[in-house]
């Protein structure tokens, strides 16, 4: 059993859930198993979209930041009950970018006593969080897009997924999984055209670059 793959495993952790089984030990069962690539998310988030949690004052660590979400799923996975691994990492994302959301917006809010002593200002259209309000405005259209592409873009370019990986988790071809990154990228370049240097290509926006630092597809 435990050289079984990773999916195959939170699957079956995920049908004794939906069957009924006791939730509180499948929960943790499930949460120890996808220890790994939560971590992994965790670390793409932190690290590219919010790397101002990462330095003083608060100095963030994706363990931390892992075990808050872990706090999160526990809790939530008592009355949640995601019937697919496509669902599962769907919840667990959410919760992340939630918990990162309240840590940056508490950060915004702190009163800025210590930078003004040090006679730093804090420059117009930036959040302290490491955001710029391109930056949201980045997130929010990723957001927005239809849910079969922020699925996969969220797989591949946020999670750093494979296109099998994600077709296996998704229960789609590769094709339609390589078809709905590519709608939800030209989507984005669209949205985001002012954002762009005139000499980039629509593909090389800078949403993948920013989000999860993943090259474009070929």
């Amino acid at each position: 059993m435990d050289h079984d793959p990773t999916t195959v495993i939170v699957q079956r952790y995920l049908d004794e859930l939906a069957g009924g089984a006791p939730s509180e030990p499948v929960v943790r069962a499930l949460l120890d198993r996808s220890a790994c690539r939560l971590r992994r998310l965790c670390v793409l988030l932190l690290t590219r979209s919010y790397p101002r949690l990462t330095k003083p004052p608060l100095n963030l660590e994706a363990e931390e930041l892992l075990g808050s979400v872990v706090e999160r799923l526990i809790k939530a996975l008592r009355e949640a009950r995601p019937a697919s691994m496509r669902q599962y990492f769907a919840l667990a994302g959410q919760h992340m970018r939630w918990e990162l959301n309240d840590l940056a917006r508490r950060l915004d809010e702190q009163p800025a006593a210590v930078e003004l002593q040090d006679d730093l200002a804090i420059a117009p259209g930036e959040s302290d969080s490491g955001l710029t309000l391109d930056g949201r405005r980045m997130l929010e259209a990723i957001d927005d897009l239809p849910e079969d592409e922020r699925e996969v873009f969220d797989l591949i370019r946020i999670q750093g997924m494979t296109t099998p990986e994600a077709a296996e988790v998704i229960g789609v071809s590769e094709s339609t999984v390589k078809r709905r990154l590519r709608k939800g990228l030209a989507t984005l370049s669209e949205t985001l055209d002012d954002l762009r240097p005139q000499e980039m290509a629509p593909d090389a926006l800078g949403v993948d670059a920013t989000v999860a630092g993943n090259p474009p597809p070929s």
